[in-house]
């Protein structure tokens, strides 16, 4: 392996030096940070029925070519500053798409005895080639709506005790552990063993125990945590899902001062890229979530227009990696009306800009009409939280959106599009 990630103190270190050394006049504050993103979905399958996957660019699901996706686009994520991705054995819920409980896409037995060879292939290729680009895997074991299928709390600690062993095996040394994903979420209380902070303690020196030593933690929803399970983790995670920069600072703060010195990072969130000010001023890492390019599968998993692109800029500019300035009526695009991006004949539809912080408003119009005003980051069409909103029925023939950005000097931006029917 060429990439050996080890800890000191709040920061992370990448062959001995902090990370984002080998960047040349790299920016302090980034040095010892994780810059990252949620793409879970990396090893999906549903064996209960493929075919539903069927969609966007790629017309016949294929969980191999899924994988290979994901590591075709790593580079160009490491080229803007990314050095660590979430990937997770039992994915994720592409939200909106389709009920995740419907999924079958659980790799362990029902006893959590065995971890299937074909899922165990997938992420072996996505961790070595994140070791190849210096980059780092963080390894999710458990998802709420795949542990259904487990038969009881043994079947849960031999799942954990599984995974851990199939990462010690593999002999990899640029691999944190997340042993569930958001463990104190209500759909976990089927596994008292996961859902209390005093099982989930338990279960992260079991990991820490069968893999070897390597770096674990478990994140709780967003905005939660427990004290007893940051303080028994190497390495404190978190999600800030739902949370205003406000409040995410605040909890994060709250965080750090129960974890003792240690990593604090934060492995989900939402598109809202101001976060990235955010870690930097409080040197904690932080991790990007989109759940309509990166978690509805076949995920696009690269740098696609809009969110990601500016996400990936954002993150550039904290490293201290140099990158053009935009046009400025290239820093706003009117995302979710691609041809492409159609999932069960719903569309989400929001305005993505590179600075968030200087757009006071976005009206949207439909055919004309104006249907929506969204205040807040990111700004989606019938917002539901930070990393949703309401998907729209993508209707029959074309249709004409327009979004008029008023920024916070007075000045507004218009961008427009006309976007496909279902039936084009």
């Amino acid at each position: 392996m060429k990439t050996h990630l080890s800890i000191k103190g709040d920061s992370f270190l990448i062959n001995g030096a902090p990370t984002y050394s080998e960047v040349p006049g790299a920016n302090p504050a980034s040095l010892g940070l994780l810059w990252n993103q949620r793409v879970v979905q990396g090893v999906f399958d549903d064996r209960k029925d493929r075919s539903r996957f069927n969609q966007f660019k790629m017309k016949v699901f294929d969980p191999q070519k899924n994988t290979e996706n994901l590591i075709a686009s790593l580079p160009a994520w490491h080229a803007y500053g990314l050095r660590a991705i979430t990937v997770c054995f039992q994915g994720g819920w592409p939200v909106g798409a389709l009920n995740v409980e419907d999924i079958d896409n659980n790799p362990f037995s029902k006893d959590g005895l065995t971890l299937d060879a074909a899922y165990a292939k997938r992420m072996d290729s996505i961790i070595r080639a994140a070791d190849e680009l210096g980059m780092v895997v963080i390894v999710t074991f458990l998802y709420w709506a795949q542990t259904r299928e487990f038969t009881d709390g043994r079947a849960v600690a031999n799942a954990v005790r599984t995974g851990a062993r199939f990462l010690k095996e593999g002999g990899y040394t640029n691999v944190i552990v997340e042993v569930a994903n958001e463990y104190n979420i209500n759909p976990f209380r089927r596994h008292p063993l996961v859902f209390t902070a005093q099982g989930m303690a338990q279960l992260i020196k079991i990991a820490r125990e069968e893999s070897g030593g390597m770096p674990v933690g478990c994140s709780g929803g967003g905005g939660m945590a427990d004290r007893e399970v940051v303080e028994e983790s190497d390495v404190a995670i978190v999600h800030g899902n739902g949370l205003t920069r406000g409040q995410y600072y605040d909890f994060i703060n709250k965080v750090k001062g129960w974890a003792g010195g240690k990593p604090v990072l934060c492995n989900e969130d939402s598109p809202c890229c101001t976060r990235v000010d955010v870690g930097l001023e409080t040197h904690t890492s932080w991790g990007y979530y989109n759940n309509y390019t990166k978690q509805i599968p076949p995920a696009d998993f690269g740098v696609t227009c809009g969110e990601d692109v500016f996400f990936a800029r954002r993150v550039a500019r904290a490293v201290g990696i140099p990158v053009d300035e935009l046009p400025h009526d290239e820093r706003f695009y009117l995302q979710g009306l691609e041809d492409h991006t159609v999932f069960s004949g719903m569309r989400v539809v929001r305005l993505a800009c590179e600075f968030p912080e200087k757009v006071s408003y976005v009206d949207f119009y439909e055919g004309g009409k104006r249907i929506y005003r969204s205040y807040d980051e990111p700004f989606f069409v019938n917002r539901e939280t930070t990393w949703t909103g309401t998907p729209r029925a993508a209707g029959r023939g074309a249709q004409q959106w327009e979004a008029i950005v008023t920024l916070t000097d007075g000045n507004t931006v218009k961008k427009s599009t006309t976007a496909k029917g279902v039936d084009a």
